[in-house]
């Protein structure tokens, strides 16, 4: 165990946890190029296997920096990892909580909520890019991507079956 690798992911993923507040999802491009990009710690392949086992295994998606934590440092480097991503963001909430029950209904509330909306797209959107983009599928990826997207849109077909579909037009084609 490398005590500067413990402080590293710390330092990595407390601030990173503020970004969380709508979920794990919305920090996942910040995360990638603080762990692949900069740190160097894991590979864009291996950044990806982890990204689909945090979203396979039951609980919260930021549980991906905790598989972060574990190949960087082992055992230690999950934990500091993990509470480094869950301490900071819940000890926030908590305080916003109570900001939120005491002025419950006021106009400059609801503006943080709408204003907020579309910043969490966004941060989803560039989520999805940077996952799409370190899978080097190539132009067919990012065209079933765009299908996919506009089918979920613009109709009521299951996403089971927007995933059957995008995996049949990938082994069709290998």
């Amino acid at each position: 165990m490398r005590p500067d690798r413990l402080l590293a992911l710390l330092l990595v993923f407390a601030p990173l946890s503020l970004l969380t507040i709508g979920g794990g999802q919305s920090a996942i491009s910040e995360y990638h190029r603080q762990v692949v990009a900069q740190y160097h710690w894991i590979s864009e392949q291996l950044f990806l296997y982890d990204f689909a086992i945090s979203r396979l295994a039951p609980g919260p998606g930021s549980l991906l920096v905790t598989l972060i934590g574990w190949q960087v440092a082992g055992w230690p480097g999950a934990l500091v990892a993990s509470i480094a991503i869950f301490l900071p963001s819940s000890i926030l909430l908590y305080g916003l909580a109570k900001v939120w029950a005491r002025y419950h209904g006021r106009p400059f509330l609801r503006a943080i909520e709408r204003g907020l909306a579309p910043v969490a797209a966004g941060l989803i959107l560039s989520a999805s890019l940077t996952l799409l983009e370190a899978s080097r599928g190539g132009w067919l990826a990012w065209v079933v991507a765009a299908g996919s997207t506009l089918a979920l849109i613009l109709t009521r077909v299951s996403p089971f079956m927007v995933i059957g579909v995008g995996a049949l037009i990938f082994l069709a084609t290998t």
